[in-house]
């Protein structure tokens, strides 16, 4: 991927636009899982039905997966990025009044609608981060995911003190609904205009674009990659939907308790992301990958066996901490793993995808027959496996520029790192 050439401020603008973006997304995604025991109370359902709702979430979001090379080139990321947000916003606001209407029907058509625009928005503000941790020369992706999950983490605190102050489920995502359409109106500025991309990419017909997709799936470093952030992303999207429901149902906790959970394990995934960056930088992708899923498993096999509160509560902390590094790190080892850094970030976003927004629906056809605690366990196995095939991310990451520009390894200039 070419480097997007910007001068310092309209960098530093981009960089802060896009983590706000990054920000967002993570108070999109914790909208309805701090919620769920007032929505499944509220429409009647049981914990199957949950799970097929949550499923309309991973249909639509592979969707909007798909969907999103195609309207980058056509739009450009300024636009292609603005559309998303408000397809994001308009579906936020149809499942609220959904839920006031106590229609399962158009809750699960907006429960597809959200995620088409989750999908195409996620993999847009990956495919920026990757472009602006060029231009800037250094690692900045783990702290722009850590800005989604400061993001889960402000959207879970709204969920538990909607929960505590009686506000219900409809009136909660029509509000947040309002506060994602106003960020859609005002991010255009700082977006620099254009596609993102190879410089012949435009030369390219549509079969040629394609065939660089399905050539992507055939990439067994790249699949590995999908890997690691198949057990990241299963975990991640597993206490998003299910955390909260485990602690109010197994642990016998209020729904308010509950939501804080989740709040302590948003925190705890956006702690690690923002302070990571720096060991990434010294440790390299691999031993960060590896550690962190290493604290995953050990705090997993705590939230499920622990007896006692404050070990769920810990367990839950070192989980978070198990999912932080892997699609970010996933992402940026992608988009530098070969030509076409479009399509490759789109075949390990899809991957990651599936898991983060699949997952969660098959833990709760599990939990049916096995309970919500043993069906955990799936979660714990995918740590492992993403423990062991870490080293496909390839060790460090890309050297960091000195300050005035040196040449990088393979001869060709570096850009001169701009301090954001």
């Amino acid at each position: 991927m070419s480097a997007v050439v910007v001068g310092a401020r309209a960098l530093a603008r981009w960089r802060w636009a896009v983590t706000a973006a990054f920000g967002f997304g993570g108070i999109t995604v914790a909208t309805w899982g701090p919620r769920l025991p007032a929505i499944k109370s509220e429409i009647g359902a049981g914990t199957a039905t949950i799970g097929l709702l949550l499923a309309g979430v991973t249909v639509g979001a592979i969707g909007g997966l798909s969907a999103s090379t195609p309207l980058l080139h056509r739009l450009g990321s300024r636009r292609a990025l603005g559309t998303a947000l408000v397809v994001v916003a308009v579906a936020m606001a149809v499942m609220g009044l959904a839920l006031a209407l106590r229609s399962v029907a158009l809750l699960a058509g907006a429960f597809v609608a959200v995620g088409a625009g989750i999908g195409a928005m996620d993999m847009l503000i990956n495919v920026e981060g990757s472009a602006i941790e060029r231009a800037a020369g250094r690692t900045l992706m783990p702290r722009m995911h850590g800005a989604w999950s400061v993001g889960a983490a402000v959207g879970s605190g709204i969920g538990a003190a909607c929960a505590a102050f009686g506000v219900t489920p409809a009136e909660q995502l029509a509000g947040e609904a309002v506060l994602v359409g106003a960020f859609a109106a005002t991010i255009g500025p700082a977006i620099p205009s254009g596609a993102r991309g190879e410089a012949h990419g435009s030369s390219l017909s549509r079969a040629d674009k394609l065939r660089h997709w399905l050539r992507g799936w055939a990439d067994v470093r790249l699949l590995l990659i999908g890997l690691v952030m198949l057990g990241a992303e299963l975990g991640e999207g597993s206490a998003n939907s299910w955390l909260t429901l485990a602690v109010h149902n197994d642990y016998g906790q209020a729904a308010a308790i509950a939501a804080l959970f989740f709040t302590a394990f948003a925190i705890g995934e956006a702690t690690t992301r923002i302070l990571g960056g720096p060991i990434v930088d010294r440790l390299g992708r691999v031993m960060a990958i590896r550690c962190t899923t290493a604290l995953g498993m050990a705090g997993l096999v705590m939230f499920v066996v622990g007896s006692q509160i404050w070990v769920v509560l810990a367990g839950a902390v070192l989980w978070a901490v198990g999912v932080s590094m892997g699609f970010p790190l996933g992402m940026s080892a992608a988009a530098e793993s070969g030509p076409d850094p479009v399509a490759r970030v789109s075949v390990v976003g899809s991957i990651g995808y599936l898991a983060n927004l699949g997952g969660p629906p098959a833990i709760g056809l599990l939990a049916e027959g096995a309970g919500l605690l043993n069906a955990l366990w799936l979660v714990v196995a995918l740590f492992a496996a993403a423990f062991c095939v870490a080293g496909a991310l390839g060790g460090r990451p890309a050297p960091v520029p000195a300050p005035g520009g040196t040449p990088s390894p393979d001869g060709a200039p570096a850009p001169a790192r701009t301090p954001i």
